[in-house]
């Protein structure tokens, strides 16, 4: 399981001294946690899976924001933890992949235009989630429906 993994990682990063490694395991950690606190049970494996990718998309915002104010020491903290949190995802889907998906998903929903696209980004998601970029997804769904 993710949460037997983060606890052997955050015990190989203090063992290591390595301090990225170290924070990126504790946020992600602490996230859970808070997470679990709000919904009131221990989370599934999906649920611990999603939080990572909330703290992934996070850091992909921060690394454009910081690079977009010069400040590239904050952009290359913000790429080491990135790297780390990415580790602690499934496999993540190609390009390629993902158009296969989202034309199977069209062709199963009878999909037409634009306007099916909440139907049909309900159907992918759970297919996805974990293993792709929402945003990039989203792109590949218009593209298609357009």
């Amino acid at each position: 399981m993710l949460r037997d993994r983060l606890n052997e990682e955050m015990k190989e990063a203090m063992k290591a001294r390595d301090e990225v490694r170290l924070s990126a395991i504790r946020l992600v950690r602490s996230s859970v946690k808070n997470r679990e606190i709000e919904v009131r049970r221990e989370l599934s494996e999906q649920e611990v899976t999603e939080v990572v990718s909330s703290l992934v998309k996070q850091r992909r915002e921060s690394i454009r924001m910081f690079g977009e104010a010069g400040r590239t020491d904050l952009v290359d903290k913000e790429e080491r933890e990135l790297q780390v949190l990415l580790g602690f995802l499934p496999q993540q889907l190609s390009r390629e992949e993902i158009e296969r998906l989202v034309a199977s998903v069209i062709t199963e929903t009878g999909a037409q235009s634009a306007k099916d696209m909440g139907r049909v980004m309900k159907a992918l998601m759970p297919h996805v989630a974990g293993r792709a970029d929402g945003s990039l997804v989203s792109a590949i769904v218009k593209d298609q429906l357009a």
